[in-house]
């Protein structure tokens, strides 16, 4: 559940983000580890992007770090049978310009994953299928590695963005604003064969 200041799928990514920041700025352990001794740090960072005080770098900061990462897979580890992996799955079509976006069909958009993690992964968010990943852990989203959650936090910012669902408040409709509602797009568009 993220902070009682977020209500809307922006400020749901914003704040995703800070607790990105706070995990690497203050070297905690893990994400969960950051909120829970500096909260303080992660509320004024969020609100500062929420505000547009602080922006976030260029999605090639993280083209970058994943070239310069070892070869093996986002999701677990291997070394074996890697391949690209688009995040935001490269068949989502919320506009039919989707086909041929720079944001969902490049670089920005891909990791290296094992051919058994990306048959896994195939359609879903991220967040849905670290949730099917690690289903008795209720903080699933804290596993992500940050390198993947923040390239998927930029790009599916721009998937709202084209969607118009940026300010929506609840998507999926349960009743709770929750990393579910940002996947919820890629779920409820179009996607192509």
């Amino acid at each position: 559940m993220p902070d009682k200041d977020v209500k809307t799928i922006r400020e749901l990514i914003f704040y995703q983000y800070a607790k990105i920041i706070a995990k690497r700025a203050l070297a905690s352990g893990n994400a969960a580890e950051a909120k829970r001794r500096h909260y303080g740090f992660i509320r004024s960072t969020f609100r500062d992007l929420r505000d547009g005080v602080k922006t976030w770098s260029e999605i090639t900061r993280e083209d970058w770090q994943l070239v310069e990462s070892e070869r093996e897979c986002v999701y677990c580890g291997s070394n074996v049978n890697l391949n690209r992996e688009h995040i935001v799955p490269k068949s989502l079509r919320i506009k039919p310009e989707c086909a041929t976006c720079d944001t969902i069909q490049s670089i920005h958009n891909q990791v290296l994953a094992c051919s058994e993690c990306n048959r896994l992964k195939a359609t879903r968010g991220l967040y849905e299928f670290y949730k099917e990943r690690f289903p008795d852990n209720p903080k699933f989203y804290d596993r992500i590695p940050p390198l993947v959650e923040k390239k998927y936090l930029k790009t599916i910012f721009s998937c709202h963005e084209c969607a118009g669902t940026l300010e929506s408040s609840d998507p999926d409709g349960d009743g709770v604003i929750s990393v579910a509602d940002i996947d919820f797009i890629i779920r409820s568009a179009g996607r192509s064969g």
